[in-house]
């Protein structure tokens, strides 16, 4: 009788260091410092693992798109954002499209340390549900696979947009141009299109019917009986010749305007 006594006036004394307990636990535990997320090379995302660019290969892409602070870039998979980073360095507005959300919040903290909030943004997106439309330019370091996925909405784009793959290709869809930055051990290529005006069709000029063909930048065709040779857009501008007059003009929706060898204008208006 006399230990159920004891019990129950020690009681509340147990219950209250319990309790004292508990809240110091959760004290502690609402206090510990929060984990820094770090990347590890190689995790897996979405649609590929994370592998960062080298620097110096950020750098030379936007010198093969040759970037202007007038240009909006978009980046596909901005990881940790050195891409858009270094193009908000430049002057430029550039967003990064990345679908881990660690990783969004990673490239966030390091553009404001390097003080280019108010030109660089970065969205946690899906690549395939997002509107490129609004770049002049698109970099991206994805596998061939996804950059074949995304090659019609690329190639739907204004022409004269340039696309910037670090290593990749489109396959059949050949480079305007490539440069491999030298004492690099991988990841050292950087490969660019840039967007073709449609120009496939039959169009009426002055010396007769111009009928084209294309595949993608490369244009072959004959005008009047002529066949035409070293056919090529680079975005809205074409150039052909045919016989020994060489054409470059401007692609305008269904006219093309420009000028021969030789001296003279010319026009062509799609049928």
């Amino acid at each position: 009788m006399r230990s159920e006594m004891i019990v129950k006036r020690l009681r509340p004394v147990l219950l209250a260091i319990c309790a004292l307990g508990f809240a110091t636990a959760s004290y502690a535990q609402t206090q510990a410092p929060a984990t820094t997320f770090e990347p590890r090379v190689g995790q897996p995302g979405k649609d590929v693992v994370w592998v960062p660019t080298p620097q110096e290969l950020v750098d030379k892409m936007l010198d093969l798109a040759q970037v202007t602070k007038q240009d909006f870039l978009m980046d596909l998979g901005s990881g940790d954002g050195r891409t858009v980073i270094t193009a908000a360095k430049r002057g430029l507005r550039a967003q990064g499209i990345e679908y881990n959300p660690d990783m969004v919040s990673l490239a966030q903290r390091n553009a404001a340390a390097a003080g280019v909030t108010d030109r660089a943004a970065f969205t946690q997106a899906d690549l395939f549900a997002t509107d490129f439309s609004k770049a002049q330019v698109i970099t991206m370091f994805l596998l061939p696979s996804i950059n074949m996925k995304l090659r019609p909405t690329i190639l739907n784009m204004r022409p004269g947009t340039r696309i910037v793959s670090n290593t990749f290709t489109m396959e059949d869809w050949q480079p305007d141009q490539s440069e491999t930055i030298q004492e690099c051990s991988s990841w050292c290529t950087a490969h660019l299109w840039i967007v073709p005006a449609k120009v496939a069709g039959t169009w009426q000029m002055p010396q007769g019917p111009l009928a084209l063909t294309q595949e993608f930048q490369m244009v072959t065709g004959m005008l009047g009986s002529t066949a035409i040779s070293g056919g090529r857009l680079r975005g809205d501008a074409i150039t052909f010749t045919s016989g020994n007059t060489v054409y470059n003009g401007r692609v305008e929706g269904n006219t093309i305007r420009g000028t021969m060898t030789g001296g003279g204008a010319f026009t062509a208006t799609k049928r």
